[in-house]
């Protein structure tokens, strides 16, 4: 078996590159490493690993974004198995393994040992994710919080912040939208589109607790025009996965398609990679990733029930048109 680490030195903190080196020193199985220097280089140097044909395991060393671009090169080879070693400062697809997922999958030896699960992906317009796409203020937020991460003197949860008080109190929450997911048509003001294949995203935010990377079934969310004072009230609740508890303002649909477009340009974050367009169509690929980790750890939700394939909420498709002109 090939193990090949790509590592991003420009991820994480300044020291995190030395330290996976001094662990990679100490680590009893042969391995190449190579590093990335740019956008796109992750994918390529997947992508070539793949295409040599031997069986192969991708470590992506680096954060989401690392990540996505290791998927999106090793997609459709099935003798490549990729995984992530956290040295990013977000690293939201891992937490599915838990909260001790940094610890679990710095564990090089387990890891390279581990077993593998085939992990469903997301295509939208052609770029493949793994983890969460979203469509809405959220979107936006994380979009300028990467403009913002480029002034010297902005700490990255300063540009959160920054980014934060722009999209929501200057810009404001909502943007016009035409979205079609399995029943419902819904054409307004739109504050939140979500399509959760894993359960994380934006550093805190949970929207659907047991989603599932495993289970053909893309979970979707969609908020429509909501007031400030009510996104405010909402918002941590959202975060935390209650969206079944808040049926008049949020509808849920579990599925393999949906559709958003406008006259406007709408900025859509797949796995944090952003991109701008003004229609989208996302699918559960054809393709699945062989991803690998460290025995022991489980990828499981704890606990609550998800609606079978197919099944919108139980707010109604038919009367969610309308839920825009009244909130």
């Amino acid at each position: 078996m090939r193990h090949l680490f790509i590592i991003n030195p420009a991820a994480g903190k300044p020291d995190s590159t030395a330290r996976l080196e001094g662990l990679l020193e100490g680590v009893s199985f042969p391995h190449e490493t190579v590093y990335t220097s740019g956008e796109g280089d992750a994918c390529r140097l997947a992508r070539l690993a793949a295409q040599a044909g031997d069986p192969v395991r991708i470590y992506a060393c680096g954060g989401d974004g690392t990540l996505n671009e290791v998927v999106n090169g090793a997609a459709g080879f099935p003798n490549a198995a990729v995984t992530c070693v956290p040295k990013g400062t977000g690293n939201d697809f891992l937490k599915l393994f838990g909260p001790d997922y940094r610890a679990l999958f710095y564990d090089l030896e387990a890891l390279a040992v581990g077993p593998q699960a085939q992990f469903d992906l997301m295509d939208c317009n052609g770029k493949l994710g793994l983890d969460v796409v979203c469509a809405g203020v959220d979107a936006r937020i994380a979009a300028d919080v990467h403009r913002y991460k480029n002034l010297h003197f902005i700490s990255g949860k300063g540009a959160y912040v920054l980014s934060l008080v722009e999209n929501i109190l200057l810009k404001g929450i909502c943007r016009p939208m035409e979205v079609h997911m399995g029943p419902v048509d819904y054409t307004g003001q739109t504050a939140i589109l979500c399509v959760c294949n894993g359960r994380h995203y934006g550093g805190g935010f949970m929207p659907v607790g047991d989603a599932m990377p495993d289970d053909g079934v893309l979970d979707m969310l969609l908020v429509p025009k909501i007031r400030l004072f009510t996104f405010a009230r909402l918002v941590g609740q959202y975060a935390k996965g209650r969206y079944r508890q808040y049926p008049s303002l949020i509808l849920d649909y579990h599925g393999q398609q949906l559709t958003w477009s406008s006259h406007q340009p709408i900025t859509t974050v797949v796995d944090g990679e952003v991109m701008v367009d003004t229609a989208f169509t996302l699918r559960l690929s054809d393709k699945k990733i062989p991803f690998f980790y460290p025995a022991g750890a489980s990828y499981a939700p704890t606990g609550a029930f998800s609606p079978p394939p197919g099944q919108a909420s139980a707010a109604g498709a038919s009367n969610f048109s309308t839920l825009g002109e009244t909130l």
